[in-house]
């Protein structure tokens, strides 16, 4: 798809979704042609023309202003996450397809996994926007077994998802892990349109799962920032996790996920059991390098 066909089907997916009393419009009668609000209804609600409506939806939001954005978001109830998308649309719409914008990066540093070593009780990843997981530490590398075991490296938790049958034992709500991680690759894809590699991971996606496909093609975005994960493990069994997805201004594009248990509950205990049958792995290969060690590696090459 075009940039062009993901403005437009943004703007009419949005559309489709409010209905003339939530906007605060007669309903006019029950026969109505589309679904939510028509074109005309749009622009009224957000002071603009139909023509300039019209040849916004239609994919051209160059030379977009601010102004015309928030009345945009307004007139379609956008939120937060939905807001910041149209102006990633918008921004991209302003630069030539020629012109590539720095791919995510695909390594970290050795200072950053060692940080991540450095968090002992709690399971935690960095990943980039695609979703590779690029350092983890031992107790995040136990909690995600199978998604480490995966035969593409870096493992990517988007490909895991939609195309590893496990997965769907793994999260105990499959439908809510598989729509979070559509609408952070949409966000992505947003903010980045002409990276390649998240291109080249959303056509895999499409073209080996129906699952992903109904969902991209909702082009439903939001934040993932803090949140609740339920999974079942297949050493400890079930787990109720608390996650936090931090940013990091000196790596843009990177994010670092921590997952705690609440105190004096049963995830808290398998959470402890984990990590004691992690320490055992870890001593009965002691040959075995770290990753960070393998981190310190590369960076001195």
């Amino acid at each position: 798809m075009t940039h062009t066909d993901d403005v437009r089907e943004f703007l009419t997916s949005r559309r489709a979704k409010i209905t003339p009393e939530q906007a605060g419009l007669p309903a006019y009668g029950g026969n109505r042609r589309v679904k939510g609000l028509r074109r005309e209804e749009v622009a009224m609600l957000a002071g603009m023309s139909v023509d300039y409506y019209t040849r916004l939806e239609r994919g051209n939001l160059s030379g977009a202003s601010d102004s015309v954005l928030e009345s945009l978001a307004r007139a379609l109830q956008l939120d937060d996450a939905e807001t910041s998308h149209l102006y990633d649309l918008a921004r991209a719409a302003g630069v030539a397809p020629r012109i590539r914008r720095k791919r995510s990066p695909e390594t970290v540093r050795p200072s950053l996994q060692r940080v991540i070593d450095a968090i002992v009780t709690a399971p935690a990843w960095v990943r980039n926007d695609r979703g590779d997981v690029l350092a983890v530490n031992e107790l995040g590398r136990a909690l995600y077994l199978d998604l480490m075991a995966e035969a593409v490296q870096p493992p990517n938790n988007s490909r895991f998802t939609f195309l590893n049958p496990k997965a769907r034992d793994f999260y105990s709500n499959w439908e809510r892990a598989a729509d979070d991680i559509v609408a952070i690759l949409r966000s992505a894809a947003g903010r980045n349109p002409y990276d390649k590699d998240l291109t080249d991971l959303v056509g895999e996606l499409s073209t080996r799962s129906e699952e992903f496909r109904i969902r991209w093609a909702r082009h439903d975005v939001r934040y993932h920032r803090t949140g609740r994960k339920r999974i079942h493990h297949p050493i400890v069994g079930d787990l109720d996790l608390a996650f936090e997805a931090l940013e990091l201004p000196g790596e843009p594009g990177l994010r670092v996920n921590v997952y705690t248990a609440d105190p004096g509950t049963p995830s808290e205990d398998a959470l402890k059991l984990l990590a004691s049958w992690a320490a055992t792995q870890r001593q009965s290969s002691p040959s075995a390098l770290t990753q960070s060690e393998h981190a310190q590696r590369d960076g001195a090459r």
